[in-house]
């Protein structure tokens, strides 16, 4: 039968003062009789037992539950950090947040108040998550593949998979080029060939007016006096602009091993085809670029971006993968940038550890943001969209 909402009152104002008085065994009964009459949730019937008699005539003072530790001002510095830190995960932000605040500090850049910095430096992944999540945005685009087959030499190359490398040495590098054809693969158009340390996850990149040989491999051996290693090996995929005998012979006078992918298999390329979309598709786009000033204006950007990319923003590395029953488990190492991974590396020189800190302690961030919006705004203005080429 139901009972009334006044008699529920009468029950439970009868009851309170010995709810209130009752030992922990006592109140599970009282709470158990109180339910079974009532209808209330043990819940509800424990949160009025409990209530002070004169709490009908109090104003309820907030909201119930636990206090809010990262208020608006936090997450306003936070975003700020994340759009520094080029949008990623909240574990890669975790491991990024205090270089970069040390960065911004050191140069003045940005000035942060101590409550906010000492909550930004023990803020958790997961909460950093949850307080980006209404401001993040997806982006899925997918572009036109451009690479053509290369026979020539095929048989002199061997094939390599692309797991082969994963503890190798800082020099084992992958190779790939990422077209700005507008979706449009006729005439000629600028291209990016993106080079990727295995190890280190080190990454360069330089635009080239066009997919000829020559072209890319002066550009490869250009990368190659800016990276704080020699070329130890070379893995490409299957495109005749990196299949051809120049290549070959340059890596065989200088000991360098060089080896390929299988055809259609863009995974035996992981490594660079993951840095194809971190870093040259998410700051350049799809657009198609032309002519030598595009080439030019986005090799300054590279110029920066290398700075960016390699010495403020952590990247997560694979260590290993099991397949057990149906699931596959990954275990990934701490977040680092390349610039850490460098630095912990055996067979990096001393020297060569000192000039790159040295030039850390130099950089920036938020000029080296605003010299990238810059010329991303010239570049803007000599792009063709997606798509308007017929």
């Amino acid at each position: 039968m139901k009972i009334s909402m006044k008699t529920r009152k009468e029950i439970i104002e009868k009851y309170k003062t010995k709810y209130q008085k009752a030992t922990k065994k006592m109140k599970g009964q009282i709470l158990t009789n109180i339910c079974d009459t009532t209808g209330y949730s043990r819940d509800r019937a424990a949160r009025l037992l409990s209530e002070s008699k004169n709490y009908a005539n109090k104003k309820r003072k907030g909201k119930r539950g636990r206090k809010i530790t990262y208020g608006p001002d936090v997450v306003a510095t936070l975003e700020k950090i994340w759009t520094l830190l080029d949008f990623a995960c909240g574990k890669r932000i975790k491991a990024g947040i205090k270089p970069m605040i040390e960065a911004l500090e050191r140069h003045n850049e940005m000035v942060f108040e101590k409550e906010i910095k000492d909550k930004l430096l023990k803020i958790s992944s997961a909460s950093i998550d949850r307080l980006l999540k209404p401001t993040k945005i997806g982006l899925a685009f997918k572009g036109k593949s451009t690479t053509k087959p290369g026979s020539l030499l095929k048989k002199d190359i061997p094939v390599r998979l692309g797991t082969e490398w994963d503890d190798a040495a800082p020099g084992y590098v992958e190779i790939d080029l990422v077209a700005h054809c507008g979706g449009n693969t006729r005439g000629d158009f600028v291209s990016t060939l993106d080079v990727t340390d295995i190890c280190t996850g080190w990454t360069e990149s330089r635009a080239v007016l066009n997919k000829a040989q020559i072209h890319v491999f002066n550009a490869l051996i250009d990368i190659e006096k800016f990276l704080p290693f020699e070329y130890l090996g070379i893995d490409s995929d299957n495109g005749s602009e990196f299949i051809n005998d120049q290549l070959y012979r340059y890596c065989k006078t200088n000991n360098i091993c060089f080896t390929r992918g299988r055809p259609n298999k863009s995974n035996d390329n992981c490594y660079v085809e993951q840095k194809n979309w971190t870093v040259i598709r998410k700051n350049i786009g799809y657009c198609r670029y032309e002519g030598n000033e595009a080439v030019e204006l986005l090799n300054s950007y590279y110029s920066q971006l290398r700075f960016y990319t390699n010495f403020f923003l952590p990247q997560t590395k694979l260590v290993s993968k099991i397949r057990k029953d149906s699931k596959i488990i990954k275990k990934y190492e701490k977040p680092k940038t390349p610039y850490q991974r460098v630095l912990d590396s055996e067979d990096i020189s001393t020297q060569t550890k000192e000039e790159l800190t040295k030039l850390y302690l130099t950089l920036k961030p938020i000029a080296i943001k605003e010299k990238m919006i810059s010329l991303t705004n010239e570049l803007s203005k000599i792009a063709i969209p997606y798509h308007s080429i017929n």
